[in-house]
């Protein structure tokens, strides 16, 4: 008999783990009809699917404070037709804006990766516009909750002497001239969300998180990123640019106290 009991009871937890989830993204979806999307997009149709933006993001986070995240153009980026901007929103954050990005052609493709926060069970939304003016948006659904407030690093001083250091990272020596090549740009910052609790102190930290990261080559834009909270501590993001000769691969980030910090890479053929 016990062992009958057991299959059971382990099929209706599944059945209200599985409702209470069903649930949840219902109530997000009202959330998002009835307030962000108007919040954020007004009236502006927005056409749902994966044939022009694509989001990948875990079902089930391993940690709510690093969750990977990545936004895949799925068209070419040339002067008639390319993706302009991608805004990132997390339905259920503190904060639902998370990162917007504005992309040119140089970017060769629009495809991004980075690591967020999620606070709550939510959809994630990836919305990207045309440089005809048209909106695509692609959603995932994430379960994780108490990244924006889990607890700040042990060594917040450390973290501190290193602020603003940045570096580049390609998967090669040298750059394909004409094409697409990768590159990671990983920045030392806390990323605090001013909802987080110091460790020692046991006092909530206030808010000190990157809020604007400029990109260029050689002095033309490749792509500018505004953030907030929702950007994990130690920010890095995985872009790409279409170098055309040698030259510099040049960032500038500012944080939320107007700090600025600036960094490059010689790029060889």
């Amino acid at each position: 008999m016990q062992a009958g009991i057991i299959p059971r009871t382990l099929f209706v937890l599944l059945g209200l783990a599985a409702s209470w989830t069903a649930f949840a993204e219902a109530q997000e979806e009202g959330t998002w009809k009835n307030a962000l999307q108007a919040k954020f997009f007004g009236d502006k149709p927005i056409e749902e699917g994966n044939a022009v933006v694509e989001l990948t993001a875990p079902y089930r986070a391993e940690d709510p404070a690093l969750v990977p995240i990545q936004i895949a153009g799925k068209i070419p980026q040339t002067p008639e037709k390319y993706i302009k901007h991608i805004t990132l929103i997390i339905d259920n954050n503190p904060v639902p804006f998370a990162a917007s990005f504005d992309l040119t052609p140089a970017s060769g493709k629009a495809d991004l990766a980075m690591r967020v926060r999620i606070n709550a069970y939510t959809h994630v939304r990836a919305i990207a516009e045309t440089n005809d003016g048209k909106l695509y948006m692609n959603k995932v659904f994430v379960k994780a909750s108490g990244g924006c407030s889990a607890p700040i690093g042990a060594d917040l001083d450390a973290a501190m002497a290193r602020l603003g250091k940045m570096k580049f990272r390609l998967d090669t020596d040298k750059a394909a001239l004409g094409q697409p090549n990768p590159v990671q740009l990983l920045i030392s910052h806390p990323n605090i969300t001013g909802l987080q609790m110091d460790q020692i102190s046991r006092l909530v930290k206030p808010a000190h998180y990157v809020e604007e990261v400029k990109l260029s080559f050689n002095g033309a834009p490749v792509m500018t990123a505004k953030t907030d909270i929702a950007v994990s501590a130690d920010p890095n993001f995985r872009f790409y640019f279409v170098p055309d000769k040698a030259g510099e691969l040049k960032a500038e980030i500012r944080d939320n106290t107007g700090k600025t910090f600036t960094a490059s890479q010689t790029i060889t053929e």
